[in-house]
């Protein structure tokens, strides 16, 4: 595929040390986790701006990749908008039907560290 046809490149978000904290997360995984993430990520690069069942907004201009795992697993990856770049900035694998808002939290931390 042409990288130059992505509607909304993605770019990880990066702390001030240093840290991926998404591609940390990712590298984790199994590859087929990875794989299945990877492919949503890049429907949301190539469709943007896409809805559900594979994007959500949380409101706050974070939005939310839906993937759905093998074994009945959920991971979410939580993202916001800069300079028409997707920026992920959360990942994290979901155990109930809403989600922890904790995890809201980190990402709205992160969020303000990227400067939108």
């Amino acid at each position: 595929m042409n990288p130059g046809l992505k509607r909304l490149p993605a770019r990880f978000y990066r702390s001030n040390r240093g840290h991926e904290p998404v591609r940390e997360w990712l590298k984790g995984l199994e590859r087929e986790d990875r794989k299945v993430i990877g492919e949503d990520l890049k429907d949301v690069e190539f469709s943007w701006p896409i809805g559900m069942p594979l994007v959500r907004s949380l409101g706050d201009e974070l939005w939310e990749v839906r993937s759905s795992l093998p074994r009945g697993r959920i991971a979410r990856v939580i993202f916001c908008v800069e300079h028409g770049s997707m920026v992920l900035i959360h990942g994290f694998m979901k155990k109930s039907q809403k989600t922890p808002q904790r995890d809201i939290d980190l990402a709205l931390k992160r969020k303000k560290g990227t400067g939108t």
